[in-house]
């Protein structure tokens, strides 16, 4: 099929272009930065904020991903209701036959954070707009994600942590593999059309859980003590300290960390006969293609 990927230079659209490219699919990368993008397929500028240019790079296309979020600024609800507005009617126009939408995992009964409800407010813009499949997923773990990495750096720098309450709040991780099985397996199928599916690893962990699993992983031995102290915009603080995250993002992760998210309905895995790996196999992996690419950045660095 012709596939369009919007957010194709993130760390899952990178990853998923590579992986619909490497399945026989004819990837057209969105970008604001064609001539830097150096990822599968063929890049094409586009940007959310410029309908004109989503129009013209949808043109031509079969079906296409939405994976843009703006968590890195302020007003990043405001930037993606107003993008998924500009996507969907730009998708509607040139007839594509499907959008797949990645989204959050989430009670909508729940008080859900700003960043958890923009992420539903964009499904659901997506789905009254154009013909669309919604994944919901919690802590995507791979190499370069935000959530997965903050959760290494604090396991690898402190060897005493004062976690504040949110890391008892229950959450549902997935392996970035398990990820892209589920993205690239609703391509091209009519029954997933209309429909919104969890996805999720086989355990509900805290996320005081992944940090113990992940320490022994690492083989760190790390103290790890909980106080009720810290608010979500002081921990927002304590993240950008002890990390490398910016404190825009950490706050609007934080604020979503104290939100209940794990899986409800296991009907995707179902229809694709598909068995998620555990979260200690997924961290091992993200470690393993850490210690990979750093390994191959070094060898390219040697005079």
């Amino acid at each position: 099929m012709r596939v369009a990927v919007a957010g194709a230079t993130g760390f899952i659209g990178a990853v998923l272009a590579r992986a619909l490219t490497d399945d026989g699919h004819d990837v057209t990368a969105l970008t604001r930065h064609p001539g830097d993008y150096s990822g599968a397929g063929r890049a094409v500028y586009a940007d959310i904020g410029d309908a004109d240019s989503l129009r013209q790079a949808l043109e031509g296309q079969e079906a296409a991903y939405y994976l843009v979020h703006s968590l890195d600024v302020e007003d990043f609800a405001v930037r993606d209701r107003e993008g998924a507005t500009a996507f969907a009617a730009a998708a509607a126009g040139a007839g594509l036959s499907q959008v797949v939408y990645l989204g959050g995992l989430g009670d909508d009964r729940d008080d859900l954070s700003e960043h958890l409800h923009s992420r539903r407010e964009v499904e659901s813009i997506l789905r009254d707009g154009a013909p669309t499949t919604a994944l919901r997923a919690g802590l995507v773990i791979g190499d370069g994600s935000i959530s997965w990495e903050i959760l290494r750096q604090l396991v690898e720098r402190l060897p005493v942590m004062i976690t504040p309450r949110w890391v008892q709040t229950k959450s549902q991780p997935i392996a970035l593999d398990d990820a892209l099985i589920d993205l690239v397996g609703v391509l091209g199928r009519p029954d997933t059309i209309g429909e919104v599916y969890d996805i999720g690893g086989p355990e509900v962990l805290t996320y005081l859980d992944m940090m113990v699993i992940a320490s022994r992983v690492m083989d760190r031995h790390r103290r790890i003590v909980t106080v009720p102290l810290l608010s979500p915009r002081l921990s927002s603080h304590w993240l950008r300290l002890v990390t490398d995250v910016d404190l825009t993002t950490a706050r609007a992760l934080v604020d979503s960390l104290t939100n209940e998210v794990v899986v409800r309905d296991h009907r995707l895995d179902e229809l694709l006969g598909h068995t998620p790996m555990t979260f200690a196999e997924a961290a091992a992996k993200a470690l393993a293609v850490r210690a990979e690419r750093r390994a191959a950045a070094e060898v390219r660095a040697r005079p």
